[in-house]
């Protein structure tokens, strides 16, 4: 099969080679001239220089990528999204199988990528929409380590056909389910409480304490998860807890980077500017922030995070409000 994959960063090229490795033909889009030409003359992922299937190609042209086939693989920064949304939009002429492999809630209006897919796309265009998000370092991916995957979608058949489209017996094992809510919001939150460990380390506060913060992050990561209407058995699975496990605690995660640096002193603005790779997770403590007052849900550490990323808190002023918080019971539900 033909498959077409919108951006050749980190996590798409990394995907390319999957799909490259199931015998499916791979055509890449990226908007960096350096990243097309070292994909297609050198073979190399463009930023572990790791060695590539030569069958995977990539293009500048939108055009070329979109009538290469029916099955567009979105990775771009959420941020982006809706414009690139946009221009393919008005360029298409037939239905698309449209696959999201970012994690992130889009600026200013809080929407999840399967909003924006339906805003921007015309129905008769749209032949259907599956979310494809889990525990994944690409860093290890790409070196074809054993990493697991959930394809979602409210379709049955469409998140049966996206694992078949991935999934193989040496590395990569894909799950179904048809709660893309809970999925798109446990990938986008988990970013989040991400940030807040780095802080944690940065800080140079102990294992106890990121243990304490990512733990009770669970707590308010399933409580935006069900407030808007996702699975709390989702955000206790992969793409929730899994996903906050390989994020929070590793030092390949962009967002622990991103908190660690704040945590030992730099500003949020260079902080996010020092990472090569799109930090997801300050927009997720934004619209955690956002979701909590308007559903009226008590989620202190994002709001506590909150704070701290608009310059009302330090970090040291934030750990100090959490931990001088009321005592109380324990609870998760």
């Amino acid at each position: 099969m033909n498959v077409s994959v919108i951006g050749g960063g980190a996590w798409g090229t990394t995907l390319a080679q999957a799909l490259a490795d199931n015998e499916h033909q791979v055509l890449i889009r990226d908007i960096n001239p350096e990243f097309v030409k070292k994909i297609n003359e050198k073979h190399l992922h463009p930023f572990f220089d790791k060695v590539i299937p030569s069958s995977i190609k990539a293009t500048l042209d939108l055009d070329e990528t979109i009538a290469f086939s029916d099955v567009l693989v979105l990775c771009v920064p959420t941020k982006a999204m809706r414009s690139v949304l946009t221009e393919i939009g008005a360029k298409i002429t037939a239905k698309k199988l449209f696959i999201n492999v970012s994690k992130g809630i889009e600026p200013n209006t809080s929407k999840r990528v399967s909003e924006i897919v339906k805003e921007v796309i015309k129905p008769e265009f749209l032949r259907g929409y599956v979310a494809l998000s889990g525990p994944s370092h690409a860093e290890e991916m790409i070196d074809r380590k054993i990493t697991s995957l959930v394809a979602s979608s409210t379709d049955e058949s469409l998140a049966k056909e996206v694992q078949q489209l991935f999934a193989n017996e040496k590395y990569l094992r894909v799950y179904t389910t048809n709660d893309v809510v809970g999925v798109e919001t446990g990938g986008a939150m988990k970013n989040a409480i991400a940030i807040v460990s780095g802080i944690a380390f940065g800080m140079g506060l102990g294992e106890n304490a990121r243990a304490m913060l990512i733990t009770r992050g669970i707590k308010e990561i399933v409580s935006i998860v069900t407030v808007l209407g996702g699975s709390m058995e989702t955000a206790y699975g992969l793409s929730g807890i899994g996903d906050l496990i390989v994020t929070a605690s590793s030092f390949n995660s962009r967002n622990f980077q991103c908190g660690k640096r704040i945590g030992e002193g730099q500003s949020v603005e260079d902080s996010v500017g020092s990472s090569a790779q799109t930090v997801e997770g300050i927009r997720a403590i934004i619209a955690g922030h956002e979701i909590g007052v308007k559903y009226g849900i008590e989620l202190p550490i994002i709001d506590t995070a909150f704070e701290l990323v608009n310059g009302k808190l330090n970090a040291n002023e934030a750990l100090s409000k959490l931990m001088s918080r009321s005592l109380k019971q324990e609870r998760y539900w």
